[in-house]
């Protein structure tokens, strides 16, 4: 088969696994969606609510950085080669012996945090606000081993084309959370702080839940999991993996830490602001987490596996293709929220009898108006990253994402200092999109320098077009939500009904009204689109 032909085969398989992963992280979405409207519900922007938040931070730290971030971008490549040249059993013996490895590690340093929090506790006045995480640090730090296990589980089923398992496992952690809160917290006293006790120590069940999961899928592809002490520090994959590991855990640490940072210097400013901060993100992780990351999780893989074939052309294509269709997709995403940030987060949050007031809203809403256009952001990142993963260059993102953080911190910092009350986190958001901005750029002139890829050509037209048909969209779905909650609050409707029947005409009128701005700006883009379903359809059928 010629080289021309060759890159296009992988795009029809790329793209049915995206929508498998898609699918399945769309109901994990959906699912931290719900627990966020529950916790709004139960404790509004509270500051036991931004405690809550910045607790949770610290393992989710760890997930990031061992399980899902340096660690896992190391990993795959090398489990990913040794399963394909020596065998499953050989592949097996790497992973377990890098999990081992991670209990350990992550064992003593949940350990002495926990141990660390109590003289950090005595050392605070008994009305300081800093003293409401601490506690809450302490039941949840094990989530961190067992989530970076379950993060490194997923990654050896992703590798195995076992994407839909692997894509569900974060979902249980939503169903745990969501059940103590809708059919736990009727049940026990009405006393926030022993609600919110009792809720982390229900997210260490779900982090032991979400590896249960996967041991059946991996023990019927031939992965028995079992901890493997022999020959530990003897492995030459192993000590591949943890040479490629550093320099990114170096640059992703610090990058984790600067997000820990973000949420000290917002509850440092204002104790509401890291809550109305989670609640933006929920949203905006919603489609970003359906595209741009179920993207990254296929693609990081599929380049793996082009790189080792050495098929350059084909990952070249593939990450081309992969970022014209992320545009589609998040440019009318990243345009109806910020248009409808407000109508958004009354429709999702408020609710009657609850906590979450206006002020909330209106906290939350100025958030995700500067968070939305992180999407295109967010998801250009996404897809470029893997190209070096896969070329096992972790170093270079690396010395990127340093400039970056101290691009961030500084605009941080800034933002606390100079912008009012009610403000600051906005510009803590708007901080996190513009280094994201500035980061993508650079790794995108980097690789087209050394490999010619991407294009700018192939992606500069289809990406402005993109976002031009959205720009058109925006304001007209504004005006449908504006005049149709105006037309059915004057009729008698009730607020919720009218915010549902407001929400669903714009959401109507925004589809029509893209669909045509594609068809006049991005027609090419959209048959690309239809023809890699149609052969798949095609090849399914043969």
């Amino acid at each position: 088969m010629s080289e021309s032909k060759r890159p296009s085969d992988h795009h029809p398989r790329v793209l049915r696994s995206v929508s498998v992963v898609s699918f399945m992280t769309a109901v994990s979405r959906v699912g931290g969606l719900a627990r966020e409207m529950a916790m709004a519900y139960f404790f509004g922007t509270s500051a036991l609510k931004s405690a809550f938040d910045i607790a949770f931070i610290v393992p989710n730290l760890f997930r990031r950085l061992f399980g899902e971030g340096a660690l896992a971008s190391a990993f795959v490549p090398v489990f990913s080669e040794t399963l394909e040249k020596e065998g499953r059993e050989r592949a097996c013996q790497l992973a377990m012996r890098l999990i081992t490895l991670l209990i350990i590690l992550l064992g003593v340093i949940t350990l002495g945090g926990i141990l660390l929090s109590f003289p950090l506790e005595h050392r605070l006045t008994p009305e300081s606000r800093w003293l409401l995480p601490l506690p809450l640090l302490r039941i949840m730090l094990p989530y961190a081993l067992l989530i970076c296990v379950a993060a490194l589980l997923s990654g050896m089923l992703n590798t195995l084309g076992r994407f839909g398992i692997s894509s569900f496992t974060p979902f249980l952690l939503n169903l745990i959370w969501i059940s103590t809160l809708i059919g736990l917290f009727p049940f026990l006293r009405d006393e926030p702080v022993f609600r919110i006790r009792v809720l982390s120590w229900m997210i260490l069940a779900a982090g032991l839940a979400q590896i249960l999961f996967q041991l059946p899928a991996l023990k019927r592809s031939g992965f028995a999991f079992r901890l493997c002490f022999a020959g530990l520090f003897g492995d030459g994959k192993l000590r591949r993996v943890l040479t490629l590991m550093a320099p990114a855990a170096l640059g992703m640490g610090l990058i984790q830490i600067n997000v820990c940072v973000d949420k000290l210097l917002a509850f440092w400013a204002d104790a509401a602001a890291p809550a109305a901060l989670e609640y933006a993100e929920r949203i905006v992780y919603l489609p970003l987490g359906m595209f741009g990351t179920a993207f990254m999780t296929v693609l990081l893989p599929t380049f793996s596996r082009q790189v080792s074939r050495g098929d350059m052309a084909a990952v070249r294509d593939t990450l081309e293709r992969s970022v014209r269709h992320l545009a589609v997709i998040m440019a009318p995403c990243s345009a109806a929220l910020v248009f409808l940030a407000l109508p958004t987060i009354e429709l999702i949050y408020s609710m009657k009898g609850g906590t979450f007031d206006h002020t909330s809203a209106v906290l939350s809403a100025r958030a995700l108006t500067a968070y939305a256009p992180g999407l295109l952001v967010f998801s250009f990142q996404k897809a470029l990253t893997p190209v070096f993963y896969g070329l096992q260059d972790l170093k270079t993102p690396v010395r990127v994402s340093l400039f970056g953080l101290l691009l961030n911190l500084t605009l941080n910092v800034l933002s606390v200092w100079f912008l009012p009350h009610g403000w600051k986190h906005v510009g803590i958001a708007g901080a996190t999109v513009l280094t994201s901005a500035v980061n993508g750029l650079t790794l995108a002139v980097i690789l087209h320098r050394r490999l010619g890829m991407p294009r700018m050509s192939a992606l500069m037209g289809p990406v402005a077009r993109a976002i031009a048909a959205a720009l058109v969209m925006a304001p007209a779905a504004l005006y449908a939500n504006q005049a149709t909650s105006h037309a059915a609050l004057s009729a008698g409707c009730p607020l919720k009904i009218a915010e549902l029947l407001a929400m669903s005409v714009a959401i109507i009128l925004a589809v029509a009204v893209y669909f045509t701005g594609m068809m006049l700006f991005c027609r090419g883009e959209l048959r690309e689109m239809a023809g890699e379903f149609r052969q798949r359809r095609t090849r399914k059928g043969g």
